[in-house]
């Protein structure tokens, strides 16, 4: 696999709760830990996930699970990104990439008009942060139930037709 080799990915709603999809949101959640106190640390594990305002997908070549993420309706017109992870060996091939533009265009044809994030502020977030903002996200205060701290970032994208 190439960077930017995308090729056969398949990007489909699946169940948080398989055995593979599991394992890798525990390492999410693993590592999500280890860079931010519990307290400041809003990863879900899979049962979180399984909840009808979210659709959870995984990216998969071959039936090899390389990343997963989630899209969290909060209201009518704004949702959530959720949950992205991308196995190490996957990283720097665009599949992280792949799976936020598959959410982004989930949100736009639910009518979703606001899609926004949470991340870490810590070094080893430092990939996601540069995957959003080259996705088009761009800083924002706290939204939802989130409160500003030093443990976090807020980034959002609009859908809103200019």
């Amino acid at each position: 696999m190439t960077e930017g080799d995308t090729g056969g990915l398949q990007i489909d709603i699946d169940d948080p709760r398989a055995d593979d999809v599991r394992a890798l949101l525990e390492r999410h959640l693993t590592f999500s830990h280890e860079q931010t106190p519990i307290e400041a640390s809003f990863a879900l594990a899979a049962d979180g996930l399984v909840d009808p305002s979210i659709m959870f997908v995984s990216a998969r070549r071959y039936g090899q699970l390389l990343a997963v993420g989630a899209l969290k309706r909060l209201d009518p017109t704004h949702a959530e990104l959720k949950s992205m992870h991308t196995t190490v060996e996957a990283r720097g091939r665009g599949i992280g990439r792949a799976v936020v533009a598959h959410l982004v265009a989930l949100a736009r044809s639910s009518g979703v008009e606001r899609v926004s994030l949470e991340t870490g502020t810590t070094p080893a977030f430092a990939a996601a942060r540069s995957l959003y903002a080259r996705s088009g996200f761009v800083p924002c205060g706290p939204f939802a139930d989130y409160v500003d701290g030093p443990w976090n970032t807020f980034m959002t994208l609009s859908l809103a037709s200019p």
